[in-house]
């Protein structure tokens, strides 16, 4: 019976268990930590839950670009059913006013003495197209009325078509709206996961984490204001397509961040830039990954007002580059629309809109 017992675990050393106890400090700042898994929380510091939820944040704000993307594919797949569905109707009517033409014509023909031919038969079919599958009518029964036939024998296939190219946008759409659903998902397991983690700071703490990504005082701050980045450049006022984007994202300063938001009320990062470059006249795509290669590259050392500088290696966050190294963005749920140092998030590139 021996053999069948568990051997003895043998107890942790002195050293063992600091080094235990060290790696379950440096942990804990991970998701299982606030989540409630291990039997008891440790105390987490500020810096550490700066860190955990500076980290969710990015996390959330990479799963709302997703959800933008995905939000945008399924808005065009929409567009196009609609539009499908619209021209569908439209060819249908046309296809039914030559069906009764064609059995108008047909009936008359009978009615003075014809045969009941193949016209009135295709007029009057439940089902039109099985009728002509089965029917090689034109070249067998040499039908007067030949023309009309194959001109409502097109209309069918044209409507058929039609139907089947709605049937696949309808099914584009489902997936999209399925993948939006895991987006939307994510981002606010993440959001609510950061929400806990600072409930359990104090209010000093919290207000010592909120001051870490405080706007950058504006221009003309008293001179005993706290040290801090340069003071917020002005608009440029050259009537310029950049400076008129710089003006409406001036102009969006103190609005919410609200994932998913692209104005006039709130942003996200990326439709404030859009929203921004649209007030001037040009049309930027929806997310970060797509609006860093809408326009021409350019280097950190060349930036110009209006540039758009993205951040993360996954180019999940972007703001408008008003100059003086300072931009304008919306950072995160729970913050509004400021400008800030571009130093403040790992530089991912830029690019100038056509």
């Amino acid at each position: 019976m021996a053999s069948h017992r568990k051997p003895r675990q043998r107890p942790f050393s002195g050293g063992t268990v600091r080094t235990a106890a060290t790696l379950a400090l440096a942990g804990a700042a991970t998701a299982t930590a606030f989540e409630g898994t291990s039997q008891a929380d440790p105390q987490l510091t500020p810096a550490q839950v700066k860190a955990e939820v500076d980290r969710l944040y990015e996390e959330a704000g990479a799963a709302t670009e997703r959800y933008n993307g995905a939000k945008e594919k399924a808005d065009e797949a929409q567009r196009a059913l609609t539009g499908l569905r619209d021209e569908s109707a439209r060819r249908a009517d046309r296809l039914n006013t030559a069906r009764s033409a064609l059995g108008s014509m047909a009936a008359s023909q009978y009615r003075t003495g014809g045969t009941l031919g193949t016209a009135v038969r295709l007029a009057t079919a439940d089902d039109p197209t099985a009728y002509l599958d089965q029917a090689s009518f034109i070249t067998r029964t040499g039908d007067r009325n030949a023309a009309e036939i194959t001109s409502v024998r097109h209309r069918l296939d044209e409507v058929g078509q039609l139907r089947d190219q709605a049937a696949g946008r309808l099914a584009e759409l489902r997936s999209r709206q399925t993948e939006i659903a895991g987006h939307k998902a994510d981002i606010e397991n993440k959001l609510e996961a950061a929400r806990r983690l600072l409930a359990k700071l104090t209010a000093e703490q919290r207000a010592a984490y909120e001051a870490q990504s405080a706007p950058v005082p504006p221009a003309g701050s008293p001179a005993g204001s706290p040290a801090g980045p340069p003071s917020t450049p002005p608009p440029p006022s050259d009537g310029s397509r950049a400076a008129r984007a710089i003006a409406f994202a001036h102009g969006a300063i103190g609005k919410p961040y609200v994932w998913g938001a692209t104005g006039p009320g709130s942003f996200d990062c990326s439709g404030l830039t859009q929203a921004a470059w649209r007030s001037a006249g040009v049309s930027l795509p929806r997310t970060t990954y797509t609006q860093i290669n809408s326009g021409r590259r350019v280097a950190r050392d060349q930036l110009a007002p209006g540039d758009l500088v993205f951040f993360y290696s996954g180019v999940t966050h972007v703001g408008l580059y008003i100059g003086n190294g300072q931009m304008i963005h919306a950072p995160r749920p729970g913050s509004t629309v400021r400008v800030a140092p571009i130093d403040s998030m790992p530089w991912a590139g830029a690019s100038r809109p056509a």
